[in-house]
């Protein structure tokens, strides 16, 4: 949350330089406080799963949100009951009236397809579009970041010659940039994607930056110019044994999966993972909604464009 001062204290101009986020008190009597609205599109097959892991991260703050759940209607989901969306969650007709001051929208295994085979990508696309006018800030989370930069900026994916799996090291390219407040020099994310943005694609772009990268995973946390679209091409969200559950899933089926890198110590399965990233996601999450949602959003919701 921001520190509330003064107008004119002489200190400000120094924190200022050091990315310390200032509301001077000429501001703050003039902000009202409502509950934020933030809408998750849902593209994972096991929905509970996710919808815990986001909803942890979402809870690490103090803000009040309101969150409305919904799904593709033109995918049919084999891996959640029907039950389960029917009580909980909405179609994209149900809430295309709506304004939110936030869009998650979850990252899929569709990595290997081409974004127009994906059976409800057209109507991910209109969904994206529609973000423009009904959403104050969108989270693309891993095959999400890859469909959202390829809608929006015309950049695309590239199949890897073997899963991207595993926890690995991240650098922050830009220090003043309010998504990164707080992370470490160095810090670990998990990855788990069978596709990827290159570099090389995304600087020729004049709208978007690199925020964060890796040496051995890429781009990480991409960002529009105008601060409406975040990118994270990993998977922060994810619980203490979700790789592990991955890794088994795949064995099961007869799949060719390494061990995840950097996960189990002494790279045996057979011991307990080691949490690398926990504090650097509840970060990213907190400083998405602090800084790309609530600072930002209009009081009265109806005036998101």
């Amino acid at each position: 949350m921001p520190i509330n001062v003064e107008d004119g204290l002489p200190a400000i101009a120094q924190l200022e330089k050091e990315n310390i986020f200032l509301m001077k008190q000429s501001r703050a009597i003039h902000q009202d406080i409502r509950p934020l609205k933030i809408a998750i599109l849902n593209l994972m097959p096991e929905k509970a799963k996710t919808e815990l892991h986001l909803l942890r991260r979402l809870s690490n703050t103090p803000i009040q949100l309101e969150v409305d759940l919904f799904h593709p209607q033109t995918h049919e989901c084999k891996n959640t009951p029907r039950e389960h969306l029917d009580d909980f969650y909405k179609t994209f007709d149900q809430v295309r009236k709506e304004k939110y001051d936030g869009l998650i929208i979850t990252g899929a295994p569709v990595e290997k397809l081409e974004f127009e085979q994906v059976d409800y990508w057209k109507e991910l696309k209109e969904i994206m579009e529609w973000s423009k006018h009904h959403v104050n800030s969108v989270l693309y989370i891993c095959w999400a970041a890859q469909a959202g930069l390829y809608y929006h900026y015309g950049i695309g994916k590239h199949t890897l010659d073997s899963k991207q799996f595993g926890v690995f090291k991240h650098k922050v390219n830009d220090t003043h940039c309010h998504l990164t407040k707080g992370f470490d020099d160095i810090f670990w994310a998990p990855h788990s994607t069978h596709s990827s943005t290159k570099r090389e694609d995304i600087i020729k772009n004049k709208n978007v930056r690199i925020i964060s990268e890796s040496d051995d995973a890429g781009a990480y946390i991409i960002i529009s110019n105008d601060n409406k679209h975040v990118f994270v091409t990993g998977h922060s969200e994810y619980d203490p044994l979700t790789l592990f559950e991955e890794y088994e899933r795949d064995k099961k089926k007869g799949k060719e999966i390494q061990i995840p890198q950097n996960y189990f110590p002494d790279n045996d399965p057979a011991q307990q993972p080691r949490v690398r990233w926990r504090s650097h996601s509840n970060l990213l999450f907190t400083n998405w909604l602090n800084y790309y949602v609530y600072q930002v959003t209009p009081f009265d919701i109806n005036k998101v464009q």
